[in-house]
């Protein structure tokens, strides 16, 4: 059997997709980054400004539940029909035309809106793929290279959302530049300034496509998958089918599919898209309750293996959905903290002229933990005895999310109160929130792949991307809540403005998940489906 060769190269395709990587996440952070201020200031203009702060985050949430909802979608495309490379590349052209439409109707809210659904359907649809289309440029022969390529892919990934955080948000705030040359006027830069801030994103997008589409007769491109008659939706159907046989597991299901149905009328309120999630989170919970109950009755009809791999995801399935509320918290730092931010004194440094510039703490602090957790923190806790296992990490990134949200509370009551504060201070929020993120994300990953067995990996991949789904929902659902009158009027009796009190709300569903977390991780049993050597 072949073995690793130490002296084996690098694939001559992989620069190709990490430079496909660089210029696509540069592009994406660029847009994401500054989507919030864009529709307060410009796009929804017409609103009245607590109304337009509102609008902006429901706009912004239903956009990056989009993005973790297509995951889906491109896996599916991707293993059954028209393998990674495939749907890579036309996906990547779909989000091109998103971002450039973005470019063209900064003043057109059907225009814009349809250009955020493009990209993300091209952005979440190539999320599943890219990653694995990595892991298919190596064999047996230089497989110990892989490990360095998914290192630069995700400094890279940070470095892209680094930079475009630092670039990109000036550009809403800049004038208008006229180009001279010896004292004559060449031409003058009168572009609305949205349209270059979209613009670049636009034209970073084009350039990934046109990289990845540059190394395509160096790819190994492995064929899709026939259809599997024991995956994990066959499974859990079979067991579904026997619903009779347990009269709680069929009122599961039964509540399931009636529930997703009284859902949909949630879309009067919510908006299509996360009426549609709201839907699909309830049918998910119960009838998943019902699977759960049912799932012997599905042995004889299935392989041993492929149930228990069935039993092994619905385990895991409780912890994402727990995690459901920490990225609540997490994806508010691109909308409410930028909000806040804009009523915070700017630092006065030439290069900074944008509260959403903040953002940048967040990659440039993630790429700094990682390395110290690895070789300080975690060898020290080893070191007093305490063994930071997979779920214990999560847990405590969860609870480090609600005190971030705790902190950002305080300074909002400071500024409820009078104060001006510096943006600055919203260094400490990010500080926490980030190696909550450390703790939670890069874990959960490495958590979900353990647990799972092979051919049953790409399924927990897509629900952990669902997760980050059901998170942003939480959030349009509060966002709801609170233009109802009797619901704003309780607000005021605390004594909170709104923001405060959503704040100290998101740190307490924070508190809360994390204590569920603890109780279900001391009931949870570990298993090992890492392969053999």
């Amino acid at each position: 059997m072949a073995t690793d060769t130490p002296k084996a190269k690098l694939p001559p395709q992989i620069p190709f997709i990490i430079g496909n990587e660089a210029a696509e996440r540069f592009s994406f952070y660029g847009m994401r980054n500054v989507l919030t201020n864009f529709l307060v200031g410009y796009l929804l203009i017409g609103l009245a400004e607590q109304d337009r702060q509102a609008a902006a985050k429901e706009v912004f949430h239903v956009f990056v539940m989009g993005v973790y909802f297509f995951p889906l979608l491109g896996g599916w495309l991707s293993d059954r029909f028209l393998g990674k490379y495939r749907t890579i590349l036309w996906l990547s052209l779909v989000y091109c035309i998103g971002q450039v439409l973005l470019a063209l109707s900064v003043e057109s809210k059907p225009g814009f809106y349809t250009g955020l659904f493009l990209i993300a359907l091209g952005s979440g649809g190539i999320k599943p793929c890219v990653s694995a289309f990595v892991g298919d440029q190596f064999d047996q022969t230089n497989k110990h290279l892989a490990k360095v390529v998914f290192d630069a892919f995700y400094w890279i990934i940070n470095f892209g959302s680094f930079f475009a955080s630092l670039l990109i948000p000036p550009l809403l705030s800049a004038k208008p530049t006229v180009i001279t040359w010896n004292e004559s006027v060449l031409f003058t830069l009168d572009t609305p300034l949205p349209r270059l801030a979209f613009g670049i994103p636009a034209i970073l997008m084009v350039l990934a496509t046109v990289i990845f589409w540059a190394g395509r007769r160096r790819y190994v491109n492995v064929p899709p998958t026939p259809t599997d008659a024991n995956s994990f939706s066959k499974v859990c159907l079979t067991a579904l089918a026997a619903r009779s046989k347990n009269k709680v597991a069929g009122a599961l299901a039964v509540i399931g599919v009636l529930g997703a149905v009284a859902s949909l009328f949630s879309i009067i309120k919510l908006g299509v898209v996360a009426g549609v999630c709201l839907a699909l989170v309830v049918f998910l919970a119960f009838a998943g309750g019902g699977v759960w109950l049912l799932l012997e009755h599905a042995r004889g009809k299935h392989p041993d293996e492929d149930v228990d791999g069935v039993r092994a995801v619905l385990r895991v399935l409780v912890i994402f959905a727990i995690v459901t509320p920490f990225w609540s918290l997490f994806d508010q730092k691109a909308s409410t903290w930028v909000l806040q931010g804009n009523a915070m004194e700017l630092p006065g440094w030439s290069w900074f002229k944008s509260a959403a510039q903040m953002q940048a703490l967040n990659p440039l602090l993630v790429m700094m933990l990682i390395p110290f957790n690895n070789v300080v923190l975690y060898p020290t806790l080893k070191k007093l005895g305490i063994e930071p296992t997979a779920l214990r990490r999560m847990g405590t990134g969860i609870a480090f999310s609600g005190l971030a949200w705790i902190a950002a509370a305080s300074l909002q009551l400071a500024m409820d109160g009078g104060e001006k504060l510096p943006v600055l201070w919203q260094s400490l929020p990010y500080a926490l929130l980030t190696f909550g993120e450390v703790l939670v994300s890069a874990t959960g990953l490495e958590f979900a792949y353990s647990q799972a067995p092979a051919k049953l990996k790409g399924v927990l991949m897509s629900f952990w991307s669902l997760s980050v789904t059901v998170g942003n929902l939480w959030v349009i659902v509060v966002n709801a809540s609170v233009k109802n009158e009797t619901v704003t009027k309780a607000i005021a009796d605390t004594g909170f403005g709104v923001m405060a009190f959503q704040m100290f709300f998101f740190a307490g569903f924070a508190f809360v998940a994390a204590g569920a977390f603890a109780w279900y991780a001391k009931r949870y049993t570990l298993v090992d489906y890492y392969r053999k050597a």
